[in-house]
């Protein structure tokens, strides 16, 4: 019964970052596991500890990337599509295109790390202790 704790809750929180990588709306869970505190740690089992601290090292860190790639593609759009008003038209053009560009990198790098996610090897042991 153990093991089945301990699979479905590795489950649960592969799935937690698995939604923290989606594109836009990933955000909104990401900064609130930014903000919230520290949980209080009930159980005294040091496994469960330890697995514990692990999983909430791993969503701190996939949080921050969810925010920073959020922050990026937010601040490049705004600024590409406040040029492309007040540009010429070719130039206003430009600026569309690399608006789409960005935008389309981002939605192609959240994927690709929901991919790797997906295959587990976005995080490696070695990488988190």
């Amino acid at each position: 019964m153990s093991n089945q704790f301990y699979l479905q809750r590795n489950t649960e929180q592969h799935l937690q970052l698995w939604i923290y990588l989606l594109p836009i709306v990933g955000v909104i869970p990401a900064v609130w596991t930014l903000s919230r505190a520290k949980n209080d740690l009930s159980v005294n089992s040091e496994e469960y500890i330890t697995t514990t601290k692990t999983s909430l090292r791993q969503q701190q860190k996939v949080s921050r990337l969810s925010l920073n790639l959020m922050l990026i593609w937010l601040s490049s759009y705004a600024l590409f599509s406040w040029g492309a008003g007040n540009a010429s038209e070719i130039i206003s053009f430009r600026l569309l295109y690399a608006n789409a560009v960005i935008t389309t990198g981002y939605f192609l790098t959240c994927t690709f790390l929901m991919s790797r996610l997906g295959k587990k090897s976005l995080f490696s042991r070695n990488e988190m202790n």
